[in-house]
């Protein structure tokens, strides 16, 4: 059985507030958008253990460490099934914000528990994911949510971008996570992005803050200077997502124009 995993991207990102594990409390909206990755499961009985084959951008992990397998792992910790082999033709970049490995690990929880009918929920499901990564739980239910805490914490919104385009931008950059929180005051915003987001798509701008652009526009100014120049060609919003290096824009039309515009760089495109 085969499936597609998306990416996510996030409609502001704010930090609030710093936690006593070291971790931080966040608000954001993820919105899931249309570029894909391929997973494939097959039952495999006559094997003596699960396989993992991997193609398309290459992952720079052993196939144990990687999400999807160790998503296999937890599975197994409370359901029996038979051996599998699992296919993965990656598309989405990774190290970009849009939550690409963290989607292939929540598609293949919820691939296994349809293929063997484990009879899991949605929340049982969710509780899985949430040991791999803080965003993993969002690709169970995959639809538009406002997040807080670590990103786990999910309240539903009534948004839709139907009818709008996105482009998405990823240099040849990658983000240490360090260097992301580097300079990060927490700090409440002045207005939720619950009520923002009720908003024309055009007035975000001005009131919408990814709160990790600050720090990582100034290492790295290509990233800035992508955002600013998506506004140029005419988005009506436009932000780096997640904690980079991503950054897309919003249009009210398809721009075909855009695609050759950025060398070194993987453009995609499409409806929202």
């Amino acid at each position: 059985m085969i499936c597609f995993p998306n990416a996510k991207i996030n409609l502001g990102l704010n930090i609030v507030s710093r936690r006593t594990d070291g971790y931080h409390n966040l608000e954001t909206i993820f919105y899931p958008i249309g570029i894909k990755d391929a997973l494939e499961v097959m039952i495999r009985e006559e094997q003596p253990c699960d396989t993992f084959v991997e193609a398309g951008i290459k992952i720079d992990s052993l196939p144990d460490n990687n999400l999807v397998m160790r998503a296999l792992q937890l599975m197994r910790v409370k359901y029996i099934f038979p051996p599998v082999e699992v296919h993965l033709l990656k598309n989405i970049p990774f190290g970009a914000g849009l939550g690409g490995g963290s989607a292939d690990a929540s598609f293949v929880l919820k691939l296994l528990n349809q293929i063997f009918d484990l009879g899991a929920s949605d929340e049982e499901l969710a509780t899985i994911a949430v040991q791999l990564g803080a965003d993993c739980p969002f690709f169970i239910y995959n639809r538009p949510v406002f997040a807080r805490g670590i990103g786990e914490v999910f309240e539903e919104i009534d948004l839709s971008l139907k009818g709008y385009y996105f482009v998405l931008v990823k240099p040849d950059i990658h983000v240490p996570t360090k260097d992301a929180f580097a300079g990060i005051k927490p700090q409440q915003p002045q207005m939720s992005l619950k009520e923002i987001v009720k908003l024309p798509v055009s007035d975000w701008g001005g009131l919408m803050a990814n709160d990790f652009e600050k720090s990582v526009f100034v290492k790295y100014p290509v990233i800035g200077g992508l955002k600013e120049d998506l506004y140029k060609k005419g988005a009506l919003y436009a932000s780096m997502t997640g904690s980079g290096s991503s950054v897309f824009g919003i249009f009210k039309e398809e721009r075909s124009d855009i695609q050759n515009s950025y060398q070194d760089c993987v453009v995609w495109q499409g409806p929202a």
